[in-house]
């Protein structure tokens, strides 16, 4: 099995990192090259930053906020929002991003995926899914941030977007984020045996254990988690001393 990935999110508006529940009730989390600094200096595997705002507000995600947050990284950046052409694409890979993450333009236009893919190559190309459980068996395909449904079935849409050549699924529960709950690990067991390619947990981390079982029950192969780690109420070190205790494989050295 190799090494399980270990990733804070910076949700970002404005220049500054935010954190909300359920993509709402939004409040201020610092700054997003201090955050940077610390979490790599804590042993994260790498780094994920959306701009949360830029979908909604109709305007391309900040190039100046992934510059300085891509100039202060060592370990791989992963930035999305605001992302509706390859052009976008290609802007912020520029500015210093590793890897791009799509998720309403996708829906819109499911060939973005593959042009960019083709562009880029597929490690770069990142599928954001945020996903909300319209029943015990099914979720949907959110966009605009949460707002507003799709109507597609989000374990067909990541199995196609795969195809299209989508090279990880950043996979979000809008039900869980920001409650500390747990992941929802139906909807991650569901996707990671419909897809070919790494699923990333996103939404609803709350202590060590939930880490666990988005790997061992959830099939993920990177787990991501923001306020948790935004308030200190768990540190990564202690997120990867419990994965390694448990025989998961991490990277324990530090940056």
């Amino acid at each position: 099995m190799p090494a399980r990935r270990i990733i804070p999110c910076l949700d970002v508006r404005d220049g500054r990192v935010v954190k909300g529940v359920r993509f709402e009730n939004i409040r201020d989390a610092g700054d997003p090259v201090e955050c940077t600094r610390r979490y790599e200096a804590e042993g994260a595997d790498e780094l994920v930053m959306l701009d949360i705002s830029a979908t909604d507000d109709g305007r391309e995600t900040a190039l100046d906020t992934v510059r300085r947050v891509a100039e202060a990284l060592f370990i791989p950046l992963t930035v999305g929002g605001g992302v509706r052409t390859i052009d976008d694409f290609r802007a912020l890979l520029r500015a210093g991003a590793d890897r791009v993450a799509i998720n309403t333009a996708a829906v819109r236009d499911p060939e973005l995926l593959a042009a960019c893919a083709r562009e880029f190559g597929v490690q770069a190309v990142v599928l954001s899914c945020d996903a909300k459980r319209v029943s015990d068996s099914r979720w949907e395909v959110m966009v605009r941030s949460g707002r507003e449904s799709s109507g597609l079935d989000a374990v067909e849409w990541c199995a196609r977007a795969a195809a299209l050549g989508a090279g990880e699924i950043l996979l979000t529960s809008v039900d869980r984020d920001g409650t500390a709950s747990g992941f929802d690990l139906p909807l991650l067991r569901a996707v990671a045996d419909a897809v070919p390619v790494g699923v990333i947990a996103s939404g609803g981390a709350g202590d060590v254990a939930h880490f666990t079982e988005a790997i061992e029950i959830g099939g993920a192969r990177a787990v991501l988690a923001a306020s948790l780690f935004h308030d200190r109420r768990l540190t990564i070190a202690a997120v990867k001393n419990a994965l390694s205790a448990a025989g998961i494989p991490v990277r324990m050295e530090l940056s």
